[in-house]
């Protein structure tokens, strides 16, 4: 069986569109049950999940708290994109990214009341490259999923599972991302304004105007000037453009280089195109947009 979220509106025109897992089964598993539930722990939604004799129960990014009367006595497993129990919450890949974290991975755990709480049955790790954004990121940890799952399935089939429980005391919270975290302050330093480019992109991105056009910033890293290179850039004011060809920018320590950047309107693209496309000169400067002060809707 497989339970999915119900079709939404997506798109320009409003077109009712399953999610990606329910289209896939729809095409693929004729002969299997598919569920789409608005509510999942409603009794009769309940009694059909349940009607079914699963040996497991594997639940990915479903979007809804699945209620005791539901799993009582099923043995079920979450895939959650971290390396419990850091970063339990809904963004974990962003925050891994944000906080500098060198290396993530995929938890595979029992379900629990709290969230992400539950009992570690598997890990798999990853280090995370200075120049990876959320995106590939995200795609990464996917692609590391299904073997991991499989692996924790086979120990509960031959009984050699050993779940352990999580560390309470080291417990952080990736909260949700929204349009808001949208902005970055160049008189950091360009270690955290790489942090916050990467992580956000690519969305919400970074959002900031160069030379008068707005862009998001999708790729960024850090360049360590030599000394002799980098005196006659240490008095240049955060966001000033170092050199226009290789997308240099100062910041409060070090200097940032941009390495894709999306103008408004426009395709995501290398700052080398971008800069080829374009007459910027040496001293343009870099805005970034200020940190919103609206409550945003979270993605």
């Amino acid at each position: 069986m497989v339970v999915t979220q119900p079709d939404r509106k997506a798109g320009r025109g409003g077109k009712m569109t399953p999610t990606p897992i329910g289209a896939w089964a729809a095409e693929n598993l004729t002969d299997s049950p598919l569920l789409k539930p608005e509510r999942i722990n409603e009794p009769e939604v309940t009694a059909a999940v349940r009607a079914v004799e699963a040996d497991a129960w594997v639940v990915i990014a479903f979007g809804q708290k699945l209620g005791a009367p539901l799993l009582k006595s099923r043995f079920a497993i979450n895939l959650h994109a971290s390396l419990l129990p850091r970063w339990r919450g809904a963004a974990p890949i962003n925050a891994a990214i944000l906080a500098g974290d060198s290396v993530t991975g995929n938890s595979v755990i029992t379900l629990a009341d709290r969230m992400d709480a539950g009992l570690i049955l598997g890990q798999s790790e990853r280090p995370i490259e200075p120049t990876v954004t959320t995106g590939e990121l995200h795609d990464l940890l996917a692609g590391d999923g299904p073997e991991l799952v499989e692996h924790v399935l086979d120990g509960h089939m031959a009984r050699t599972l050993d779940p352990r429980k999580q560390d309470e005391s080291v417990v952080t919270l990736a909260g949700k991302i929204s349009r808001a975290d949208a902005w970055i302050d160049l008189a950091d330093s360009a270690e955290a304004c790489r942090r916050r480019i990467n992580g956000l992109s690519p969305w919400p991105g970074v959002q900031a105007e160069l030379d008068g056009q707005a862009v998001k910033l999708l790729r960024a890293t850090v360049i360590e000037m030599p000394a002799s290179i980098g005196e006659p850039h240490a008095a240049a004011a955060p966001g000033t453009l170092l050199d226009p060809g290789l997308g240099h920018f100062a910041t409060g320590e070090s200097v940032l280089q941009i390495l894709d950047i999306q103008p408004a309107g426009k395709r995501p693209m290398r700052w080398t195109d971008y800069a080829r496309g374009r007459t910027l000169a040496e001293g343009a400067v870099l805005t970034p947009a200020p940190p919103s002060t609206k409550v945003a809707k979270p993605c």
